[in-house]
């Protein structure tokens, strides 16, 4: 029915359109959805920003995938989750001084075997609290390939940087008329972890392109609904929208820049360290203690993401020398050991904010 016959019905019967309303608002998915609050709705004050920050930082961490994954689908679904591997992994990463990691999550995963992914998020906190480690979820991502599928994932490409990760939902299911579908992701996800401790962080969407917008919204929303007592954040196109700031930096540091992210809010890198492009531990740690930013590098442990090979790579290319990503050998060997003692002082360098924020809610 076209707007203006709806109008003019309208008018004569008030009484049939009133009784249409009502019966369809409490059937209609969508009409549900619009019952939800603003996605900058209850979002934290910047003063309780603040206090959270105080109680976690300094924030030392990595953007984690075992090296025996080539992408968040083989991390995640049940024929190739590796637990073995990620507590051997998450006891270097504690030895190396780190505290916290960030992990993507893989939508496909939730679709095919909803109940068995969050058992998996389960023990992975586990796994991670035994060696003192805090975790940073992200739930969607717009990364790279656009359609992922579950089963056997293909292998890397040989010298290729990260040939095989895959977006989250992918393309075809962040369609609006999968919302549904992706609301009860995100409020189960949630629901399930919303007063755990062990979760540091809900990043609700990794690098989402400006015509994801309104899905970043609404995961904001649905996340919201269930009122987790951890902050919300994004790293992209979300400064009305987040609890705390997180960014993406793989070049020099600019303290102007850094000044201008912790300006109103604690703010956290979520990735960085590209050793080629110039972001390199011993003038980025020192940046951040100064600013008292806190950082996850981009991976850990060398392994089938191959994210040592530097964006661009060619397929057969040798390895590279410095590496871009990654910190450890598969062996559990530093690439370079002075890098881990550059980690291990990061706390005493660390200038830990006294401020609790400006009054308001920006």
């Amino acid at each position: 029915m076209r707007i203006s016959s709806f109008r003019r019905f309208s008018a004569v019967c008030p009484l049939i359109v009133a009784a249409v309303l009502v019966f369809t608002a409490g059937r209609c998915p969508a009409a549900e959805a619009q019952q939800l609050p603003k996605p900058g709705d209850a979002r934290w004050p910047a003063e309780k920003a603040w206090k959270w920050y105080a109680g976690v930082s300094p924030i030392i961490g990595c953007n984690y995938l075992p090296r025996t994954a080539v992408n968040t689908t083989e991390m995640w679904q049940k024929e190739s989750f590796d637990p073995k591997t990620i507590d051997e992994e998450l006891g270097w990463a504690e030895k190396c001084g780190m505290n916290s990691v960030r992990v993507f999550v893989q939508y496909v995963v939730y679709e095919a075997d909803p109940k068995g992914l969050i058992e998996r998020m389960d023990q992975f906190l586990a796994i991670a609290a035994k060696h003192k480690i805090s975790v940073m979820f992200v739930l969607f991502d717009d990364c790279f390939l656009p359609e992922p599928k579950v089963g056997k994932q293909p292998d890397p490409v040989p010298g290729i940087h990260n040939s095989q990760w895959t977006a989250s939902p992918g393309e075809r299911r962040k369609k609006k008329e999968n919302w549904p579908a992706l609301e009860k992701y995100v409020r189960d996800v949630v629901t399930r972890f919303a007063n755990d401790k062990r979760v540091l962080v809900w990043d609700l969407y990794n690098e989402p392109k400006p015509q994801s917008r309104p899905l970043l919204e609404a995961a904001f929303a649905w996340a919201r609904s269930v009122q987790p007592t951890q902050p919300l954040t994004t790293c992209w196109h979300a400064d009305d929208l987040w609890d705390v700031v997180s960014f993406h930096d793989y070049g020099q540091p600019e303290p102007q820049q850094l000044a201008r992210w912790v300006a109103e809010r604690p703010a956290l890198c979520t990735e960085c360290i590209a050793r080629g492009g110039g972001s390199r531990f011993d003038n980025v740690l020192p940046a951040f203690a100064e600013k008292g930013i806190g950082w996850y590098m981009w991976g850990l442990v060398k392994g089938r993401i191959q994210t040592y090979y530097p964006w661009g790579s060619k397929q057969g290319a040798p390895e590279p020398n410095p590496w871009h990503h990654d910190l450890l050998q598969p062996d559990g060997k530093p690439y370079r050991p002075d890098e881990i003692e550059l980690i291990r002082k990061f706390p005493g360098q660390f200038h830990r904010p006294e401020r609790t924020g400006s009054s308001g809610n920006r």
